[in-house]
């Protein structure tokens, strides 16, 4: 402990009788300002005194804290599972320990299923909490529109439309479904190769409806403790009936929904109870409202047929790789603002770019630009792209066979 600063000496006043009245004057003088700067001195250890007063309050009343928390007995968190008439069923977390507990009727009138609950270390419930949902799940909602339209979205006009029918119509036309007497389709399934467009038709209908939008990845969902990922699924789905009109957005959605096996390992086992309680939120999808799902993968082959089954995914949209006509658009779309020489010819350049991939083509127009710009030039020409090609096969690990522009 520190100590106090000692405090300083009282000055004295000694006149000699045989001192002039001018120089009694200047000792008077002197005298004074030695008081004045004393009771400086003296302020400042008094300000000094008072702070150290207030941390030392401070730290007491931390320290009686501290001390009620060590004398008062922990709380777990709990959630409700069943009332009956015995009691209420509740499960701590942790441990899933279940447990019939008595509580008091005026806090049992206010309980219910799946309530989030505060027990002592007799599991007696001491207070409700309130709800809570997953940060993860906030963190994966987009709160601004997608910045992608129809229109930049080339050679994919009939999965346009069936998207439009399924997800945008639904959501801005309820009533025709209403008055034609048909429920629409509970979900969207788009399935194709890598880099064909599925995420970005999902991105349009967001923006054309200004929907909130929440994407996650199927992988995101793969999670480390038991009952973290279906979790996490309730959750998403209680983020969009909170934020509705919405629409949730899985890819990858194969990590979750692949074919079920016998494997008995902890890993698949929490995949498949994953899987489980999506299926049970897409069950009850028609009564959430203004909410739609689109979900898309690389692999269709691989799901289980489950998640397939008309009620969840009653929409099965193929997203190829553009034909011809669909390539020639795109490559429209992506070099909209280049400065391209008079001779380039995109109708040539998509005949000759059989099996890219949408992704492919926009990348091809970008590395084209770059090879202008690294020759020093303003304008982007036919010799650029297929440089452009060599390159971007020189990296392909598929290992196919490179295809030369004319």
């Amino acid at each position: 402990m520190s100590r106090s600063p000692s405090l300083p000496d009282r000055p004295r006043l000694d006149l000699d009788p045989d001192m002039t009245p001018e120089e009694r004057l200047e000792a008077l003088r002197d005298h004074f300002e030695e008081i004045v700067r004393i009771n400086e001195q003296l302020t400042d250890q008094l300000d000094d005194a008072r702070g150290r007063q207030t941390s030392l309050t401070d730290e007491v009343d931390q320290l009686e804290r501290e001390n009620e928390m060590l004398k008062t007995s922990s709380l777990y968190i709990a959630t409700v599972e069943e009332l009956t008439d015995d009691g209420v069923v509740v499960k701590q977390h942790g441990n899933n320990q279940e447990v019939l507990t008595e509580v008091s009727p005026s806090m049992r009138e206010s309980l219910e299923a799946g309530d989030r609950v505060a027990i002592n270390d007799s599991f007696g419930v001491k207070e409700i909490l309130d709800p809570e949902t997953d940060a993860r799940a906030q963190a994966m909602q987009v709160e601004a529109s997608p910045d992608v339209s129809y229109e930049d979205i080339g050679g994919l006009e009939e999965q346009i439309r069936e998207v439009r029918e399924a997800v945008e119509e639904p959501l801005i036309n309820a009533e025709q479904f209403h008055e034609v007497g048909i429920d629409p389709p509970s979900g969207v399934l788009l399935h194709g190769p890598p880099g064909t467009g599925k995420t970005m038709l999902a991105k349009a209908v967001a923006n054309e409806t200004d929907a909130t939008f929440i994407k996650m990845a199927g992988s995101e969902l793969v999670r480390k403790f038991i009952g973290e990922g279906a979790r996490l699924v309730r959750d998403l789905f209680e983020l969009a009936s909170e934020r509705q009109p919405a629409i949730i957005f899985i890819d990858e959605i194969d990590a979750i929904a692949a074919k079920r096996t016998e494997s008995k390992t902890s890993g698949d086992a929490e995949v498949q109870r994953t899987m489980m309680q999506l299926l049970s939120e897409m069950d009850g999808f028609d009564d959430r409202g203004e909410i739609r799902i689109i979900a898309a993968t690389n692999r269709f082959d691989m799901l289980d047929r489950a998640i397939l089954r008309p009620g969840r995914f009653d929409r099965l949209i193929e997203v190829p790789n553009p034909d011809v006509e669909g390539r020639e658009r795109i490559l429209e779309i992506h070099t909209e603002r280049m400065n391209l020489d008079s001779e380039v010819d995109l109708r040539a350049l998509a005949r000759e770019a059989d099996g890219l991939s949408g992704a492919e083509l926009a990348s091809l127009a970008t590395e084209a630009g770059m090879f202008a710009i690294r020759d020093d030039r303003t304008t982007v020409e036919q010799a650029d792209f297929r440089a452009a090609r060599e390159k971007l096969d020189q990296e392909e690990e598929s290992g196919s066979q490179p295809v030369a522009f004319a």
